[in-house]
């Protein structure tokens, strides 16, 4: 329920934050519409919540402006509810919340641009496969925004190249950080490979677009380059992250999704970047491949 501010929290930013997303269910409302639940008995199956309690944060959140209600069917009406511009900009607050407790409540404390195979970030990927992407679209380093799917398609996620500008201090020493540059040269240098097995592929960081840009021109990369700086595919896909100069750096995965926006194939942790392309390449053709063709590898 909607929680009033005391008079000696009026000016408190965080207080008046915490009376519209202070509350446990309305928290995972938000990343369940994050994540492409838009419907109430999606939402209630997803969260396993009461018909009146979902129905009581549902209202508030839309009273709030943090959701709009969407009709999408006539006779009876029905609604779907969807984030507002205002509610989007929770969804780097969600994202630091997820990393906090994977570093903090379900790791160990460690800073790393990696996991354990048997981590919590490593299990909820491993959980992935089956997951459609909901519909979004990223900046691109060519300009303008991009669909992350165009058919089957490859995305690799990395923490950030080194160009243009100086990485964060001590940057090298996060265990998991280097070998951006290294990856990005090798998904280009098997471009045509994954072309001719009708596979797109995409990089995406958190870094800038122009960022990328400069990256893209000085290696010839020939894919397009996203740029998940508002973290929306992070919160879509719970994409594990890491904490390094002040702003949030997606871990090294390796996604394979198909022509129908869902995950097929996930590598994580990435170890062994040149494996990791040989098997997206693999993984990749199979879902490319015609009904009766090869079966799933990766």
């Amino acid at each position: 329920m909607a929680r009033e501010v005391p008079e000696r929290d009026a000016a408190c930013a965080i207080a008046q934050a915490a009376a519209v997303i202070g509350d446990w269910w309305s928290l995972l409302i938000v990343r369940e519409a994050a994540r492409g639940h838009h419907r109430f008995d999606e939402l209630q199956e997803e969260l396993g919540i009461s018909r009146k309690v979902l129905a009581e944060r549902l209202g508030h959140l839309v009273d709030s402006g943090v959701l709009e209600k969407v009709p999408y069917q006539t006779g009876p009406v029905r609604h779907e509810y969807r984030l507002t511009p205002t509610g989007r900009a929770l969804l780097p607050v969600l994202v630091s919340m997820q990393d906090w407790a994977d570093r903090w409540l379900l790791g160990d404390g460690t800073l790393t641009a990696s996991a354990d195979d048997d981590s919590a970030e490593a299990r909820r990927m491993a959980a992935l496969p089956g997951t459609r992407l909901p519909s979004l679209t990223l900046p691109a380093h060519t300009g303008g925004d991009l669909d992350p799917v165009d058919g089957p398609t490859v995305l690799f996620c990395y923490p950030a190249t080194a160009r243009p500008s100086p990485l964060p201090e001590g940057w090298s020493d996060i265990p998991g950080t280097a070998g951006c540059t290294l990856e990005n040269r090798l998904f280009r240098d098997a471009y045509d490979e994954f072309t001719a097995a009708g596979v797109a592929v995409r990089g995406v960081s958190t870094q800038r677009p122009d960022e990328q840009r400069e990256f893209a021109a000085a290696e010839d990369i020939p894919f397009p380059l996203l740029s998940d700086m508002d973290l929306r595919l992070s919160a879509a896909l719970r994409l594990p992250t890491f904490r390094a100069g002040q702003g949030l750096r997606l871990k090294r995965t390796v996604l394979v999704l198909d022509r129908e926006r869902t995950v097929r194939h996930v590598r994580f942790p990435v170890t062994d970047i040149p494996g990791a392309v040989a098997a997206a390449l693999g993984a990749g053709a199979s879902v490319a491949a015609p009904a009766g063709g090869r079966g799933l590898r990766g």
